[in-house]
């Protein structure tokens, strides 16, 4: 394998997030009702569904926190002006990617007319953020990374409806809404902005403890403080039920659900909880993999080195073999073609296979993409000189 200058146990992290994310999608395209039932819904899930569900929550945290990492690696020796311009120019780029080409690989609707802003608009449009957050001093940049994370949940109980410009702003910042314009026409903001934004500006700040002249050993206690102290916080917010996620956990009628509530942290935008019970465990992966190298994380570490080729690619490959499945066992594949119509139609609600299914469709989609991933990973160290590779 060719030698290089990036961060394994980061690489390793992010390709780890990338596997387990697979799963997450193939769950959203393959189990049964998945288009319309939640699986952290307590009065439908069972607690291995809720558990497919809630280890796919640690992706989008993970892979945004260490996209502001990337950043500050990438412009270490780099001009605040070369680096503002990566940044911005990068977060265009992907904010049309987002609209563009993942929609069009989600939904295979080449009319448009059901367009989800996810992660990837997330990240381009907080990387937009970032280009400008930079030029401030740290502790500035630390201050509104936290009171994004830690006060966006005072915001909680302002819920706005319609179509207006007020309610359009609303929903891109804060409230996870779909709007349906007409039958034809319906746009979803799943990824409600501002804590992301502050996730990747202190994910930005963490990148200080990854250069070339920092103390292993002190970055390594650094790493389990930080860690620790995520978890800490989390049982202790959580156990107080009072701030911290728009929805307290409660006493259920068994004490299986009782656990399942405790975990079930929001998402949409995320809580402060649901960020401390997701980075925390995520940064003592760093802690542990901080020498690793075996056969185990050189597989992780393809992944994590092409993210955004392996995310568009692995997202087409679902859907495709969706549409084949199908195609074998029957049913109308056209449904598949996620449009407004279709999707407000419900006629998906009967869908579905087991989760003996969603998980080997899973890990067959990992193995499929495998040595495409590590073709790509070579060619990239391969040809380091060619500036259009850092954008894809």
């Amino acid at each position: 394998m060719i030698k290089s200058k990036r961060i394994i146990s980061i690489d390793v992290l992010r390709g780890v997030i990338m596997v387990i994310m697979a799963l997450d999608h193939v769950r959203a395209y393959f189990h049964y009702g998945s288009f319309f039932n939640d699986p952290t819904n307590l009065e439908t899930t069972t607690p291995i569904l809720f558990f497919t569900r809630f280890i796919t929550h640690f992706c989008a945290p993970v892979f945004i926190f260490l996209a502001g990492t990337s950043a500050f690696l990438f412009g270490k020796n780099k001009s605040k002006s070369a680096l503002f311009k990566f940044l911005f120019t990068r977060g265009v780029w992907l904010i049309f990617l987002e609209i563009v080409v993942n929609n069009l690989i989600w939904t295979f609707d080449i009319t448009y007319s059901f367009v989800i802003f996810q992660v990837i608009w997330t990240i381009g449009f907080s990387m937009i953020c970032l280009s400008f957050l930079m030029f401030l001093p740290k502790k500035i940049i630390f201050i509104i990374g936290a009171i994004l994370i830690a006060g966006h949940n005072l915001l909680d109980s302002i819920m706005l409806e319609g179509q207006s410009l007020q309610s359009m702003v609303w929903y891109i910042l804060h409230q996870n809404q779909a709007v349906v314009f007409n039958p034809n026409a319906m746009v979803y903001f799943m990824y409600p902005l501002l804590p992301w934004i502050g996730l990747m500006a202190l994910g930005y700040l963490f990148g200080a403890f990854y250069q070339k002249d920092y103390d292993a050993t002190i970055r390594k206690k650094w790493l389990l403080k930080i860690g620790l102290g995520a978890l800490i916080s989390f049982f202790i917010l959580r156990g107080i039920n009072i701030y911290g996620d728009l929805v307290p956990w409660n006493i259920q009628s068994t004490n299986t659900k009782t656990f399942l509530s405790f975990f079930n942290v929001t998402k949409y935008p995320p809580s402060l909880l649901f960020l401390c019970i997701t980075m925390g465990p995520a940064i003592l992966f760093l802690y542990v993999a901080e020498n690793s190298n075996n056969k185990l994380t050189k597989f992780f570490l393809v992944f994590g080195r092409v993210p955004l080729y392996y995310y568009f690619l692995h997202m087409l490959v679902i859907h495709i073999l969706a549409i084949l499945g199908i195609l074998i066992f029957g049913g109308n594949w056209h449904s598949m073609i996620l449009t407004a119509e279709n999707f407000m139609s419900h006629d998906l609600e009967s869908y579905g296979y087991s989760l003996f299914i969603v998980y080997c469709v899973w890990i067959s989609v990992i193995l499929l993409l495998y040595p495409f991933c590590k073709k790509y990973m070579i060619y990239k160290q391969r040809n380091k000189n060619k500036w259009w590779l850092s954008y894809l």
